[in-house]
């Protein structure tokens, strides 16, 4: 959460690629904004609560308009409202010296009050103030700023990503990470850091990510980096393969109205390359991936939070249905706070679109204490996550900017299916045939999802949308593979439109949940023509004799019949059934959020990276 960039060019105003560079990062979640640069030898601010149009009316004195060298940040608050005098930057006393911040500092306090018996005024409710001050106490002593932050932080707990600057002897630009990602980019006549690629595709495709407890100090096409132990070390330079314009709406109303349309290309990036249709298998590069490796594993243990946690789930029907190997899955939250007695040979799998999900990689790590091989499902290549692990299978999503995860959830189920497929091939569960004969269903997926996105298609779930846009809210239904979906469609309506929904397996509804049961609290029940097609007809009949109004996804034509209004979905296969499913709960919950108003892409309280607890 939060968004952090940074540049320092030899020549030319770099005001204009920090404020692009924080427009870049708006998905991360954020409600206040600020930059600060070097003018005429001292340190200028400029910052506000609200978006970066806010940002931008306070910057129209044109003071920054021609730096060099500046920093940036949005805030998602933690510490103190999201105010003027909150937002980031943050100065020390002098003026001259300023910081921004991702995470959290867990010792503030102490910090505060030792720097308050000391003369310090602070301005601010932050934890991030305290660093400022801190620094610039140790820069005063030593005058070298990396020296500075690195003393400055060997003081500090917590999990945080800084930028600093300081225009005294001369401007210095230093940042370090402990936790929250942050990478830099260098061009022969600049250097620039960010906490998301993103931000940085305008300038370079060669992108460095920086790894816990490394230090760097960016000069105009040169960087040093120092680890933990202050020893110069050299970080692998990752090479991005897309590119900033795949990131823009190209004609859509929202970032999630788009993401939902890539789905079907999305889909087709991430098999391709590893659908191995003549031998009946799949193709992962890296020896992990391989028939011995992989016979090893007795257990899988999930690790996620959200909507990744969701695929995971499904990861449990599709690892035990087609490998035959007994699957766990845990909030990543829990997990880690928990004694797992755990099982030789078990997998750690971590699904997360960011790869920076702290929870989850906390996990990860608790399982790589306990004896645990890692596997991470991920979308982007360079995260801590992926770098960790033992191996990856990458969804090949591209970025995903709407905070409400769409694509990348979509990519990850059908990530874990391959995975499932080349672990039942590896463990002998499964022959060539049967495999071939499920890469055939994959290769209809994409057409299959081609079909659900069409104007006619997308109109029918656009008018059931506005039809019950005043419901007071829904239980969403499914049973087996698809009551994960169930749980997705609610998380999905809650997240962007701020209706009451939640999540059942099927046969739950009269443990409890069917008291909800009005005319104005109904039922999405999702309805695959499968082997309990007949159970969910039954409660179907339940929800409506209590008056519920109810809405049936699937391709069970009885329970269809039975619904006030549905969405027939094409018939592919109980084991992909899911990712035809979801889309219809997608598009019912945009069109939802639009009917009412709500900032689609930008809903309250999220953030698109959640990387402190």
């Amino acid at each position: 959460m939060c968004g952090i960039v940074g540049a320092f060019q030899s020549e030319g105003a770099v005001l204009p690629s920090l404020l692009e560079g924080l427009r870049l990062l708006e998905y991360r979640g954020y409600d206040s904004v600020g930059v600060a640069g070097i003018v005429d030898g001292r340190v200028v601010v400029r910052r506000k609560a609200g978006r970066i149009e806010e940002l931008e009316r306070e910057l129209t004195d044109g003071a920054l308009d021609g730096i060099s060298v500046g920093i940036g940040h949005s805030r998602w608050a933690t510490h103190g409202p999201p105010t003027d005098h909150n937002a980031h930057p943050h100065a020390d006393a002098s003026g001259n010296l300023v910081v921004v911040h991702n995470g959290i500092i867990e010792n503030y306090q102490d910090l505060r009050e030792e720097l308050g018996a000391a003369g310090v005024e602070f301005r601010s409710d932050t934890d991030t103030e305290v660093l400022a001050h801190l620094i610039a106490r140790e820069h005063a002593t030593c005058g070298n700023l990396a020296q500075a932050v690195r003393t400055s932080l060997r003081r500090v707990k917590g999990y945080y990503a800084v930028a600093v600057l300081t225009s005294e002897p001369e401007p210095q630009m230093v940042c370090a990470r402990e936790g929250p990602p942050l990478c830099m980019a260098l061009t022969e006549d600049g250097a620039y850091l960010a906490s998301d690629v993103l931000a940085l595709l305008a300038h370079t495709r060669d992108v460095v990510f920086l790894e816990d407890g490394d230090v760097a100090e960016l000069r105009p096409g040169q960087a040093i980096v120092r680890d933990r132990d202050d020893n110069v070390i050299e970080r692998e330079v990752h090479t991005i393969e897309w590119n900033a314009e795949s990131s823009e709406r190209g004609g859509f109303a929202h970032y999630m109205l788009k993401e939902i349309h890539e789905q079907p290309d999305v889909i087709a990036r991430c098999v391709f390359g590893r659908a191995d249709h003549e031998a009946g298998d799949v193709k992962l590069d890296g020896e992990f991936f391989s028939d011995e490796s992989l016979a090893q594993v007795e257990r899988v243990q999930v690790v996620a939070c959200g909507t990744a946690l969701h695929a995971g789930l499904i990861a449990r029907y599709l690892i035990e249905g087609l490998a035959g190997i007994p699957v766990d899955a845990d909030y990543a939250s829990e997990f880690r706070y928990r004694n797992v007695p755990m099982r030789p040979n078990t997998l750690a799998m971590g699904i997360s679109q960011s790869g920076e999900t702290a929870d989850t990689l906390a996990a990860l790590r608790l399982a790589r204490e306990l004896g645990c091989r890692q596997l991470s499902i991920c979308n982007a290549m360079g995260s801590t996550m992926v770098r960790e692990s033992d191996a990856s299978v990458m969804i090949e999503a591209g970025p995903e900017i709407g905070v409400a995860s769409t694509k990348a959830f979509v990519a990850m189920v059908t990530a874990i299916y391959l995975f499932a497929l080349r672990l039942g091939r590896a463990n002998g569960t499964l022959d060539a045939p049967f495999v071939r004969a499920r890469l055939e269903e994959l290769r209809g997926l994409k057409g299959a999802l081609e079909s659900m996105l069409t104007r006619d298609a997308i109109g029918h779930v656009r008018d059931m949308a506005r039809k019950y846009a005043t419901q007071k809210g829904f239980l969403f239904l499914g049973r087996g593979i698809n009551y994960p979906i169930a749980l997705e469609g609610a998380l999905k309506l809650k997240e962007i439109s701020y209706v009451h929904a939640e999540g059942y397996p099927a046969g739950e509804m009269k443990h409890g949940p069917i008291a909800m049961i009005e005319p104005e609290l109904g039922a999405v029940v999702l309805a695959p023509d499968d082997a309990v097609a007949d159970k969910m007809r039954s409660n179907i009949e339940q929800v409506r004799a209590r008056g519920g109004p109810v809405l049936c996804i699937g391709n069970d034509r009885k329970a269809l019949a039975l619904a006030d209004d549905s969405v027939e979905v094409p018939e592919i296969g109980p084991w992909l059934s899911p990712v035809l499913n979801v889309v219809p709960l997608q598009l019912f919950s945009y069109y939802i959020a639009l009917d009412k108003g709500c900032d689609i892409d930008k809903p309250r309280n999220l953030a698109k990276s959640v990387t402190v607890e």
